[in-house]
């Protein structure tokens, strides 16, 4: 790949980089110098965090050696694979039975298939000397949300000491045998509120799928990581979080996760029928809990892409991912950098800057390529893989082995992730699990449906007009004159 970079850059005509000196260049590359300088920061925080910080916070939770402590497993499984239940929960109860203490599996699940499955795998794991009890949630299949809301008012009829730690895991993510024994020690500190682990996925489709999720996971490894240097992270994962069983029965907290909604000044009142990481997340925010970042701990994924297409998948996941995210963006910044940190309020507000500057190199050299230089785009093209190979060289600090194609995908993830996130910003209300038929209801006044839909189509069109504008005032094709 470098030989192919130094091939192309030394291909092109000289004329080619007088695009460089011209003002097309120095707009791209003030936009880049943000964009890559906010990287290495990341990048650098990280670094700090894994080699340095994280190895003292160990020591010190390690020192305590709590012992004998109550620790609960919550597992929720809807329309997942039979396979996939046998190996979750074949983890689930390994992990409590290897726990310090007394240990709870708790299942919430919709199918009376799920139910059988998993008693037979309780009784022959668990003997009855051992101190693993089992507790099964029948609920009907109407959400996520529904299904951790009743698993968390089981556990709180089982009155856990205010020392007992609560794993939330989903139903297609194995745990380690020690999850507990690694992470409940951080709780020594009564300001740590949940934590969260390190992931990789073993994908149950095409190639590319493959390569795309072990790309996502390296990169959210150093995020993480770097966020965890501020001891509270951007989010706490559906797919394995552990929480402080204090804050797992407290009906507040109870109610956040059940049931919860935005009052968006466009779109009126609407609830989060997705995001249940999200709504738990924003709760600990908002109450001034810590939430660390484990990232010697890991957690497998199994994942099944929702349709063959990749790009179809890819589109549908982050319709969700990002939605999540940019739902609970706007008031996670109004809490304010004084009650959370300034570094994770800038962060936070950074993901609403993003979706617009990630797009801003890309336009702005088809505009200059159309209007000013037909090499423009070529030039692009050699920046975009010399710098991609840069960042895919970053990410062995978080994986021993990358693919070749992700340089090309973490332009893809860049590009077309943006633009998902701009028509995710103007349709916040619409949701739908990958996994699920359930969707946010309709308001009943049709009229007000279509409205609202036009509405939303009309502010997306004009920001994309103000993009374009913008970006050909930044490399010279049109000037503002005075009035």
């Amino acid at each position: 790949m470098v030989l192919g970079i130094a091939v192309a850059a030394t291909s092109l005509p000289s004329q080619a980089y007088a695009i460089i000196d011209s003002k097309t260049g120095l707009a791209i590359g003030l936009i880049g110098a943000w964009r890559y300088g906010w990287g290495i920061l990341h990048f650098l925080r990280g670094t700090l965090y894994r080699a340095h910080v994280y190895p003292r916070m160990k020591r010190a939770a390690m020192a305590e050696k709590r012992k004998g402590f109550a620790s609960y497993f919550l597992v929720t499984s809807f329309r997942i694979p039979t396979e996939t239940t046998i190996e979750v929960y074949r983890a689930a109860f390994a992990a409590a039975l290897k726990a310090p203490g007394p240990a709870t599996v708790v299942a919430s699940i919709v199918d009376l298939s799920d139910q059988r499955i998993i008693k037979k795998l309780y009784a022959a794991m668990v003997a009855d000397t051992d101190p693993v009890d089992l507790v099964i949630v029948r609920i009907d299949g109407s959400g996520k949300r529904d299904a951790l809301a009743s698993g968390f008012r089981a556990i709180a009829r089982l009155f856990p000491a205010p020392d007992a730690m609560v794993a939330v895991i989903d139903g297609d993510s194995v745990v380690p045998d020690d999850l507990v024994e690694k992470c409940a020690p951080f709780f020594h500190d009564p300001k740590v509120g949940a934590l969260t682990t390190d992931e990789f996925a073993e994908v149950r489709g095409k190639w590319i799928f493959q390569q795309w999720y072990a790309l996502r996971f390296a990169q959210r490894h150093i995020l993480m990581s770097s966020m965890g240097l501020s001891r509270r992270v951007l989010t706490l994962t559906g797919r394995m979080s552990m929480f402080r069983a204090s804050i797992i029965c407290n009906p507040d907290f109870v109610a956040q996760v059940e049931v919860d909604f935005i009052d968006h000044p466009r779109l009126g009142r609407f609830k989060f029928l997705t995001g249940d990481d999200k709504s738990s997340w924003f709760w600990l925010l908002r109450n001034g809990y810590q939430m660390l970042y484990l990232p010697d701990v890991m957690i497998k994924t199994i994942e099944d892409p929702p349709t063959e297409s990749f790009f179809g998948s890819a589109a549908m996941l982050m319709v969700r991912w990002y939605g999540n995210m940019l739902r609970t963006n706007r008031r996670a910044l109004a809490l304010g950098p004084r009650r959370i940190g300034y570094f994770v309020w800038w962060a936070i507000l950074d993901q609403r800057m993003s979706m617009w500057t990630c797009l801003i190199g890309a336009t702005s050299a088809i505009l200059a390529t159309l209007l000013i230089s037909p090499f423009t785009i070529l030039v692009y093209g050699v920046w975009i893989l010399a710098s991609r190979y840069a960042i895919t060289l970053s990410l062995f600090t978080a994986r021993r082995q990358i693919s070749v194609v992700a340089p090309l995908l973490l332009y893809f993830n860049q590009i077309f992730g943006s633009a998902m996130k701009v028509f995710i910003f103007f349709h916040l209300d619409r949701q739908k699990w990958t996994r699920q038929n359930t969707t946010l209801a309709k308001a009943d006044r049709s009229w007000l449906v279509s409205y609202r839909k036009f509405e939303s189509k009309l502010y997306q069109s004009v920001s994309i007009l103000a993009l374009i504008t913008a970006c050909s005032v930044m490399i010279g094709i049109t000037t503002m004159s005075r009035l």
